[in-house]
């Protein structure tokens, strides 16, 4: 392999660590049921906190807290996934090779 490639190679490997370094200490913010539960994960996917509306929920039904949980964690990760595929696709676009690898 060339010596101009291996540099370029080198450099774009740096440059996505880099990357991938500023995602997984990204905050991100999930939400459901009209904000009565949000959610904070960081771009690594770690849960950092959860902020539930005592007074939308009723004691009774639990479930329709769990299942307003699950959406907001969902919501979450979906944005992960988005800014990951995003940031990361810059540097496999022209390589064949999906986003995020």
């Amino acid at each position: 392999m060339n010596p101009g490639m291996v540099k370029k190679l080198q450099k774009m490997q740096k440059e996505m660590q880099k990357a991938q370094q500023e995602l997984e200490a990204s905050i991100f913010y999930g939400q459901a049921g009209g904000k009565t539960v949000q959610v904070e994960f960081n771009g690594a996917k770690e849960m950092q906190g959860i902020t539930i509306d005592k007074e939308a929920f009723d004691p009774e039904d639990i479930e329709m807290l769990e299942d307003t949980i699950t959406a907001a964690i969902n919501d979450c990760m979906k944005k992960i996934d988005d800014e990951t595929q995003e940031t990361m696709g810059q540097f496999t676009q022209g390589l064949g090779m999906p986003g995020g690898f």
